[in-house]
């Protein structure tokens, strides 16, 4: 990661969630849970999220069950905080979810 990051306050924080729906921060990880029609669905979201995680060179930990994906996240570089690259990783996740059925 090239610039240092922040964490961000609370304010901030709550700013970035009116933009993200279904996203909430709870104990310092920002996190969503995703409903799919099936396992498969929610198993092919996992691949295409863990390519956008190589990407940005940020990871999430998803927790994969029958048709349910659910994303935590924060940069542990800085103590296990949110910071932006939490928010553009989630951005990115928003962007694909409806292509895989999620809601």
């Amino acid at each position: 990661m090239g610039a240092q990051v922040e964490p961000l306050g609370e304010k901030e924080i709550e700013e970035r969630l009116a933009e993200l729906p279904g996203w909430s921060v709870e104990d310092d990880l920002l996190r969503r849970s995703y409903h799919f029609p099936g396992h498969l669905p929610a198993a092919v979201m996992v691949m295409h999220i863990a390519r956008i995680q190589e990407e940005l060179d940020h990871h999430a930990d998803l927790t994969l069950g029958y048709n349910r994906l659910t994303v935590a996240v924060n940069t542990h570089s800085i103590g296990g905080r949110v910071t932006d690259l939490d928010f553009g990783l989630a951005r990115r996740i928003e962007e694909i979810a409806g292509a895989h059925g999620a809601h």
